[in-house]
């Protein structure tokens, strides 16, 4: 049985997200100064799980990081990839569908960290589990 889960956790995974790994860059269009961004990416049509992983991470940067939310130190947005502005960044990340991001900015040296998988496979089930993890992951990132 559990078997039968993972495989599906796993299909919707690869169906609505991409879980590619992405090399540590530069980005030429944010402000220099070191900070964390989570960076939560749609297309235009989203799921169930989709919407949740939105939610629920937006509720996690704004519940528990609201000091680091003012001070920039902790960046939240919402990215839809199905609007042409948004191409470049999409690529840049090679997200093909819903994506989590949880990036760290140190010294203009961008360290990538994919969230897509762990967010699929506990958005909707474990949603506490999700809060729990985005967050270590953050408090990590700003270390």
């Amino acid at each position: 049985m559990k078997v039968v889960l993972y495989v599906c956790i796993v299909l919707i995974a690869t169906a609505c997200g991409n879980t590619k790994k992405s090399k540590t860059t530069d980005s030429p269009h944010q402000e220099r100064k070191d900070r964390v961004e989570v960076l939560y990416f749609h297309g235009k049509q989203r799921c169930l799980t989709c919407n949740a992983i939105e939610k629920l991470s937006k509720e996690v940067v704004d519940s528990l990081f609201a000091k680091e939310l003012k001070e920039g130190r902790v960046i939240y947005k919402t990215i839809d990839i199905s609007e042409k502005e948004n191409e470049v960044l999409a690529d840049k990340y090679e997200v093909t569908w819903s994506s989590l991001f949880i990036n760290k900015w140190k010294e203009d040296k961008e360290t990538p960290v994919n969230m897509t998988e762990f967010a699929f496979t506990h958005a909707t089930g474990s949603p506490a589990t999700f809060k729990e993890g985005v967050k270590k992951k953050i408090e990590e990132q700003l270390k």
